[in-house]
């Protein structure tokens, strides 16, 4: 990742780059400028608002929500009473300066707020901002004796914001959910007693008790026999997942059925959970091109609507007989109204957000907004076969030796050999023939790179690898390679060719799934393994894959990119985010794969699937196509309907009225487009 965040030991990040986004443990966030980065971490989170960036706070709970709806609710019933009483009262009591009273009262508990931001925008630099033209629209009406009008626009622009400020809230909801799995508490066992103390306290190799129901707070091993998880917090999966002794449990996972005991095995701030939750807090830092290009078009935008409207008030003064200077002022405050940039400036990021969400729900991470944009116009996906279209879990299949020699005499010298490797291979051997034979005593042995191992067993050579190493040493064997279609170990003795094992890997259950929606999303898929030709052949005819290439190197896989992309054409990547560096670079999207399985892969891709599930790819792929189709939407229709209104307006068809409707309504609607996303089913 391009920079680094500093945490405290409650996982709270300290420091910061202009306009990132925050999170406290609580999962509160809050727009931080250079100037006070840095002295974030002297506030209490709880204290802290929720800013969107677009000037107001943001909170969550229903008295929240009540307070956040009062100011609305008093300005609606005064400014109700003043049109009622405008009605029916107006040659009596009601008189002029009582109307102004009446209206400023109304006014007030929805105006000072934006009054307030303006002055404050001002004062930061920012003049030209959304705030200010509300404000001199309102002024302005106010000046000219429209009072219900200029209450109306700052009500229903209140109404306005606080719509907005829930649908950010709910946008938010998964990733607050995230951030809610570490629990702040564990039990450990101390000389054999249970001790509740803070998870940032425990220490690698502290034994952690817990409970059925309870979240495992750090990474650890399983030291019970066996114990159920629930994993949905890491893998948006709510399968159980059963694991034994000896195997890898992770912050976050929830026990089911038993008490289970894990060792802990990584720090607090270091679990994978904490690295996800990093990957999550800071994808919104970085902008999609469309976001980007809105924010800079509404700096440029903003004050050339507020020069529009002061020529709309003073030229006509030149032009226009009769010319009445409140019926055009009327018309340039109302042209004020409609030209608020509020429904470009809140949908649209909360577009991006809104599928951020979505992907995080479906246990696939984005690191940035702008990769939904690239995804959505992806032609090409590249994958790895190897542990992303088949399980990476290896078996022999057939043991096909000369009978001159004695198969279980040189399966246990093989294995014997190969348990100096941790390669899938040597594992799929080891659990084939059994517990390693320790009498058996190897001399001088040797790996040679991309051909096999060779040692020396009571003063005579054996060798096990590809048919390479045959070739190497001037064995002879009497079989072809390119008719064994599975991955091939090839076994010498004494310098006689003594067979070969075939081990296979099987197909992913939903791998024959991706295939065939990424085929419906009209995106190409070709596989590149360093696996043998055959291997990758026969699996990419059974799952119908568009290209297939074995036997490469990294460099091989890089070149085959290259010509990818020397068509003008989009590629994403699909791998393990660290063999294949070269690859993922080169690529438009790196995706990894197992994001449970390594950090590295967390730090180089530019999308993580956490479960491993090879169907996630094609949905990541959906996500960004709805997300982009749901944010021209809200483009087209803002610009459109501002146009038309805009016209209207500066003909003095359009009254303020039109003019909320082309401001808050369009933003209202635009939001709740926006929010759709939430919704889908992916």
């Amino acid at each position: 990742m391009e920079h680094q965040h500093k945490y405290d030991a409650q996982g709270k990040q300290l420091c910061c780059t202009q306009e990132e986004k925050i999170y406290t443990k609580a999962g509160a966030k809050h727009l931080i400028q250079d100037d006070d980065c840095c002295s974030a971490k002297k506030h209490n989170h709880e204290e802290h608002s929720d800013d969107d960036g677009h000037g107001h706070s943001h909170s969550g709970g229903t008295d929240s929500v009540f307070k956040m709806f009062l100011p609305a609710i008093i300005s609606f019933l005064v400014l109700m009473a003043g049109i009622i009483m405008d009605n029916w009262f107006t040659q009596t009591w009601f008189t002029d300066w009582i109307r102004i009273v009446w209206y400023v009262t109304a006014y007030i508990p929805v105006g000072f707020p934006v009054i307030k931001d303006a002055v404050q925008s001002i004062g930061k630099g920012e003049i030209f901002s959304e705030f200010l033209l509300m404000t001199i629209a309102t002024v302005g009406a106010f000046i000219i004796g429209e009072y219900p009008e200029a209450v109306a626009v700052m009500l229903f622009y209140a109404v306005g914001e606080v719509f907005q400020t829930l649908a950010v809230s709910r946008a938010k909801s998964n990733i607050k959910a995230l951030l809610d799995q570490r629990p702040d508490e564990v039990t450990v066992l101390i000389d054999g007693q249970a001790k509740l103390i803070k998870a940032e306290n425990a220490k690698i190799g502290d034994i952690i008790q817990l409970k059925p129901g309870e979240k495992l707070g750090l990474d650890g091993e399983l030291i019970s026999e066996r114990g159920a998880f629930n994993t949905a917090a890491l893998t948006g999966e709510s399968k159980p997942d059963t694991k034994e002794k000896g195997e890898t449990v992770l912050a976050g996972m929830i026990n089911l059925n038993t008490v289970s005991q894990v060792r802990v095995t990584t720090a607090y701030t270091d679990s994978k959970l904490s690295k996800i939750l990093e990957l999550v807090q800071n994808a919104t830092a970085q902008k999609a091109p469309t976001e980007l290009f809105i924010r800079k078009f509404a700096k440029i935008y903003t004050p050339i609507v507020v020069a529009l409207a002061f020529l709309i008030c003073v030229l006509p003064y030149f032009f226009v007989q009769n010319y009445q200077f409140n019926e055009w002022l009327y018309r340039a405050l109302v042209f004020l109204v409609i030209s608020c940039p509020c429904a470009l400036v809140i949908s649209i990021p909360l577009g991006y957000f809104g599928g951020i969400g979505a992907a995080s729900r479906n246990g696939i991470l984005f690191k940035g907004s702008n990769f939904l944009d690239k995804l959505a116009e992806i032609q090409n996906v590249v994958m790895d076969k190897t542990g992303t279209m088949t399980e990476g879990v290896f078996k022999v299949q057939e043991v096909i030796f000369n009978p001159e020699f004695d198969k279980n005499e040189i399966l246990q010298m093989v294995n014997v050999l190969e348990s100096l490797s941790t390669h899938p291979i040597a594992t799929a051997i080891h659990e084939y023939v059994g517990a390693v034979d320790n009498s058996i005593q190897l001399k001088n042995t040797e790996e040679i790179p991309g051909h096999g191992l060779k040692t020396t067993i009571n003063g005579k050579e054996l060798l096990a690898g590809n048919f390479k190493l045959m070739n190497k040493f001037n064995i002879q064997y009497d079989v072809n390679p390119a008719e064994i279609i599975h991955t091939t170990i090839a076994v010498a003795y004494e310098n006689k060719f003594v067979g070969y094992i075939t081990i296979a890997d099987s197909i992913k259950e939903d791998s024959q799934k991706t295939i065939d929606l990424l085929h419906q999303l009209n995106v190409k898929a070709t596989m590149l393994s360093g696996d043998k030709s055959t291997v990758v052949k026969y699996v990419a005819e059974q799952l119908g894959i568009d290209n297939a290439h074995g036997d490469l190197l990294p460099e091989d896989k890089v070149n085959k990119v290259k010509e990818i992309k020397a068509r003008n054409e989009s590629v994403a990547f699909v791998g393990d985010g660290v063999n294949d560096a070269p690859v993922v670079a080169l690529s438009d999207v790196g995706i990894a794969m197992g994001g449970l399985g390594s950090d590295a892969t967390i730090e180089t891709a530019d999308v993580v699937i956490q479960d491993d599930k090879p169907s996630k790819i094609p949905v990541a792929i959906n996500i960004g196509k709805q997300t982009k189709k749901i944010v021209w939407q809200n483009i087209i229709l803002a610009f459109g309907v501002k146009a038309i209104v805009l016209i209207l307006g500066a003909g003095g068809l359009a009254t303020m009225w039109e003019a909320v409707f082309a401001d808050v309504g369009v933003a209202l609607i635009a939001i709740l487009n926006a929010v759709r996303i939430q919704r889908m089913k992916f």
